[in-house]
């Protein structure tokens, strides 16, 4: 029936007012963060609904609900940028703890780190970190693995680089605002992790496929269907160009897949020949 593709439309539209609302509340007033917060929170329970996923399957493919969820990424996208940096200065200001955080933090992510088995001796490169760079200092935390963040926003790295400081991690933890292809890290790179909320995902991975070395794991986050409200989605066909291998992770508010380049079975049948 109509009315439930406009109570669907409906409800988009509402959580995209209000983040977009408390994002401005927030510039004016930093009490307001914590409301924004719980907003975004709320988004995440949205996009994890099996009510709204059904909704989704119903409705996705409609305008209206497709131009109203492009503009929901949007506006949500912004506002947990804003929200990572006003994380990273109250972080730096009231010299929270972050040992402790971390550790509480590394539950969530070690299974990650178990199935693209990061090590002490990887070599990480985390294309679009952020503010607040939490998955790239736990990593270097719990692996001891060097890690190159690097992301298109400067005041996002000067704070990243200045929260890996209190962190005690500045020599495993590196920042870089320089573009991809001038990284003389990928050379070395066994693992590079593409976060959700990098637009340009087709154009990463095509940087990638001229200088990453053909053994090195891509991790890449994404968010197709519902999920696509808050992450970039990742819909072209890969499997010309490179292995994919998607990963399941229960109730993940993104989807994760890692991508290998079809190379690396060449050199192995060659080497053991």
């Amino acid at each position: 029936m109509m009315k439930h593709k406009y109570a669907f439309l409906l409800s988009l539209q509402s959580i995209e007012y209000e983040i977009k609302k408390l994002t401005l509340f927030s510039k004016k007033c930093s009490d307001c963060f914590e409301l924004l917060q719980v907003k975004l929170d709320e988004l995440c329970l949205f996009m994890t609904s099996e009510i709204n996923e059904e909704q989704w399957q119903l409705w996705g493919h409609d305008k209206e609900i497709k131009q109203q969820s492009n503009q929901l990424r949007q506006t949500s996208t912004y506002a947990l940028c804003e929200m990572e940096k006003y994380q990273s200065v109250s972080t730096l200001e009231n010299k929270m703890d972050m040992s402790d955080y971390l550790t509480i933090l590394s539950g969530a992510v070690k299974d990650e780190l178990n199935e693209f088995r990061i090590v002490a001796t990887s070599k990480v490169l985390f294309v679009g970190s952020g503010a607040f760079p939490t998955s790239a200092l736990t990593i270097a935390k719990e692996t001891n693995a060097d890690v190159l963040c690097i992301d298109i926003d400067s005041e996002a790295i000067r704070l990243g680089r200045r929260v890996a400081e209190i962190s005690g991690l500045q020599s495993k933890v590196l920042f870089s605002e320089s573009p991809l292809n001038e990284q003389t890290f990928l050379k070395d790179a066994t693992h590079v992790i593409i976060a959700s909320l990098v637009r340009n995902k087709y154009e990463v991975l095509e940087e990638l496929k001229k200088t990453l070395n053909a053994e090195a794991k891509i991790i890449l986050r994404y968010g197709n269907g519902l999920k696509s409200v808050f992450n970039y989605p990742m819909e072209k066909d890969l499997t010309d160009d490179w292995d994919t291998t998607p990963i399941s992770l229960n109730k993940s508010i993104y989807d994760t897949m890692i991508i290998e380049s079809k190379k690396r079975l060449s050199v192995g049948t060659v080497n053991s020949l």
